[in-house]
Formats: structure tokens, C-alpha cells, sequence
């Protein structure tokens, strides 16, 4: 036991110098090969710079009139009085706001990048004073899929603003949801124009069959007074569409039939005075949509009652039970739900203001008459001499006109007549 143990240190003293052995001849090792380890340093940097070079350049910069954020993958200009878009846009832009600026003109390829920007999805160019959208302005953006152009003076967009200047059938536009409300332009501006406001915009939706699988519009707000009849043709996958605060005053050009799968549809705040067979019956073949009707100047008279009838039965019409009627006077305020056909009849019953005109016009008039027969009255005994006057001068001459007659009828006397003249 005490041998074990006093042999002990020495063991570990025996290993801790051939420890240290082995550390002297690996620095020595080391510095005798500085060359090797040179290569070595050098080929690993070289590796690491060429793995870096091959990877394609990621464009981070952010316009210096801008706010970007990587993380959040979002770039915002706004109120920044740009007049173009911006050239310097960071790749890893998913969401663009380029909102409250002086942009007047969108041309083509106005987003065209290299490489392009193919992480955008939603565009943001709201209030940004846009006159005019060229055809392929929205080209090279292969993930859009929500736009946004509200509340600009549009004067001109062009059929191929959606569609690029390629009509094919082949290639539909990814959007998801276009926001197209308050675009109306000044009223200047639409008499500049040889076609109609309504039908501009229709022309840019159906073009190219592009916008089919659009699922939200928004064309609330636009002064609309109809609906083109083909201005939803070519948007079957649409799901929500927004026709609120316009002026339609009737449905009966434009069609809903192919909507298949249009589950809202906002005609809030129009001029809509009633609804016909027509179009009843097209919203009733809609298996999802849920219609609004609400704020509309309904006139409950004898054309009414299809209408009143339908609503009745649907179930389609949110708040039906706030729908009441406009006109005429007597039926202000009425219900529709709570209307008979008793009723509703079409006799034309005036305005009051009118009424009140047409008794002042009859009024007048009688005292027109009764000042006339007043004079005739105290004037008669002269009009009697006068009417006297005339028929004697009346007889003379007719007296005189028989005379030559019957000289010119009687051949003696017309013989007699002449050998007294000579």
C-alpha cells in the first residue's frame, strides 16, 4: 500500500511531460511548414469569396425619399411629391406604398426591374394624382395581387393597362383584389373625351380576358349612371363586388349571370328606383351572393310591386326590412315589406309645388279672360258700328264684283260696253 502510493505523483508527473512533449513538437511542426499554411489560409478566403460571388446580387438599398423595412419586407414613399416610381426599389419588397405623391402618368413597365421585383404583392397608389395609366403599366410584377388606385382623376386608362399590350387569353394578370374607387376625373377632362367614363373602365376590365381571376373589385364612388352591358363579361371568378355611392338609376343593360360565385354585392347609396323581373332573377340564380340595397330612392307605385313581391320571398337582401319607399309623397317612409298591392298604383299624382303653379297659372289666366269680356262689354255700342262699317263696305264690293260679272257674261253687253267707250 504505501508503495502504490508513493508511486502515484510520479505517474502523473510522467504524463504531464509527455503532454507537454507533444505540444513543443506540434508548434514545431507548424513553424517549419509556413508555406502549407499559407496555402491553406489562402484557399479557404478563396473558397469563401468565390462561394459569396455565386450567389446572385440581393439589391437592399432603399430610395433616399423612402422608409424601408426588411423584416417587415415593406418600402413606403409617401407624401414625398414623386413624380416617377422610384428606380433604386429593394428586391425583398412585398408590400409598395407610394401613396400622396405627383405621379400623373403611369407608363409602361413603369415596375419593370432587373431582376424584376417578384416578391411584390401589393401596390399601394392611392391619392398619388394619376391622369393617365398606359397599357403594360403593371408588367414584370408576376406577384401582384393587390392594387390599389383610388382617389385618382383618372382621365384616361388604357384597355391594356391590366393585360399589357398581349390580348392573349393565355396569360391572365395575377390579381387578386383592384381597388378602383374615386377615380372619377374632373368634369373638363370627360369632355375631352370621345367615349364615356363608364365605358373606359369597362374596356380596361374586359381586355384580354386578363382580370379572370379577379375575386374583389371596388368601383365604389365614380358617379357611375349605368353599368356598360358586357363591363363584368370577363370576370367570372369574382367573389366581391362594390358599387356603392354611384348614380345607377337602373341594372337593365348589365348582366350577373356568369357570376357564379359572387358572394357580395354592395349597391348602397345610388338612384335605384326600383328593380325588374329581369335582374330580379339573375340575383335570385346566385347561389352565395348576399345583396345591400339599403339608401336608394325607391318609388312605390304599380311597377313596384314585382319588386316587393321578391323581397318578400328572398333571403339574399341584407336589412330588407329597412328598405322603404321615396316616392310618391303619400307613400314617404313606407315599408316595403309591409306594402299590398292595394297600395301600389300608378296614378299621377302631382307635387305640391307643381300643383300650387298650375292653380296660379288657371288663376291668371281667368283674369286675363275677365279684364278681355270686360272691355268687349263696355265697348259694344263701337264694336257694333264698327261690325255695321265693315259689312256695308263688305256688300258694296261684292256688289261691284257681280256687276262685272254679269257684263262679261252677256256677250250684247259687253258689245254695248265697248261702242260707248269709243
Amino acid at each position: 500500500m504505501p508503495g502504490g502510493c508513493s508511486r502515484g505523483p510520479a505517474a502523473g508527473d510522467g504524463r504531464l511531460r509527455l503532454a507537454r512533449l507533444a505540444l513543443v513538437l506540434l508548434g514545431w511542426v507548424s513553424s517549419s511548414s509556413p508555406t502549407s499554411s499559407a496555402y491553406s489560409s489562402t484557399s479557404s478566403v478563396s473558397f469563401l469569396g468565390s462561394a459569396v460571388s455565386a450567389q446572385p446580387p440581393l439589391s437592399s438599398q432603399c430610395p433616399p425619399m423612402c422608409e424601408c423595412s426588411e423584416a417587415a419586407r415593406t418600402v413606403k414613399c409617401v407624401n414625398r411629391n414623386l413624380t416617377e416610381v422610384p428606380a433604386d426599389l429593394p428586391l425583398y419588397v412585398r408590400n409598395l406604398f407610394l401613396t400622396g405623391n405627383h405621379l400623373a402618368v403611369l407608363p409602361a413597365g413603369a415596375f419593370a426591374r432587373r431582376p424584376p421585383l417578384a416578391e411584390l404583392a401589393a401596390l399601394n397608389l392611392s391619392g398619388s394624382r394619376l391622369v393617365e395609366v398606359h397599357a403594360g403599366a403593371f408588367d414584370h410584377l408576376p406577384s401582384l395581387r393587390q392594387l390599389d388606385l383610388s382617389h385618382n382623376p383618372l382621365a384616361n386608362i388604357s384597355p391594356f393597362a391590366f393585360s399589357g399590350n398581349n390580348t392573349s387569353a393565355s396569360v391572365p394578370s395575377p390579381l387578386d383584389e383592384l381597388i378602383l374607387n374615386h377615380i372619377v376625373p374632373p368634369a373638363d377632362q370627360l369632355l375631352k373625351q370621345n367615349r364615356s367614363f363608364e365605358g373606359m373602365v369597362a374596356a380596361a376590365l374586359r381586355t384580354g380576358h386578363a382580370l379572370r381571376e379577379l375575386r374583389s373589385l371596388d368601383l365604389g364612388s365614380n358617379q357611375f349612371l349605368y353599368l356598360p352591358r358586357d363591363v363584368l363579361a370577363q370576370l367570372p371568378s369574382l367573389r366581391h363586388l362594390d358599387l356603392r355611392n354611384n348614380s345607377l338609376v337602373s341594372l337593365t343593360y348589365v348582366s350577373f349571370r356568369n357570376l357564379t360565385y359572387l358572394e357580395s354585392l354592395h349597391l348602397e347609396d345610388n338612384a335605384l328606383k326600383v328593380l325588374h323581373n329581369g335582374t330580379l332573377a339573375e340575383l335570385q340564380g346566385l347561389a352565395h351572393v348576399r345583396l345591400f340595397l339599403d339608401n336608394n330612392p325607391w318609388v312605390c307605385d304599380c311597377h313596384m310591386a314585382d319588386m316587393v313581391d321578391w323581397l318578400k320571398e328572398t333571403e339574399i337582401v341584407q336589412g330588407k326590412a329597412r328598405l322603404t319607399c321615396a316616392f310618391p309623397e303619400k307613400m314617404r317612409n313606407r315599408v316595403l315589406l309591409e306594402l299590398n298591392s292595394s297600395d301600389l298604383d300608378c296614378d299621377p299624382i302631382l307635387p305640391p309645388s307643381l300643383q300650387t303653379s298650375y292653380v296660379f297659372l288657371g288663376i291668371v289666366l281667368a283674369l286675363i279672360g275677365a279684364i278681355f269680356l270686360l272691355v268687349l262689354y263696355l265697348n259694344r255700342k263701337g264694336i257694333k258700328k264698327w261690325m255695321h262699317n265693315i259689312r256695308d263696305a263688305c256688300r258694296d264690293h261684292m256688289e261691284g264684283y257681280h256687276y262685272r260679272y254679269e257684263i262679261n257674261a252677256d256677250p250684247r253687253l259687253t258689245n254695248l260696253s265697248s261702242n260707248s267707250d269709243v
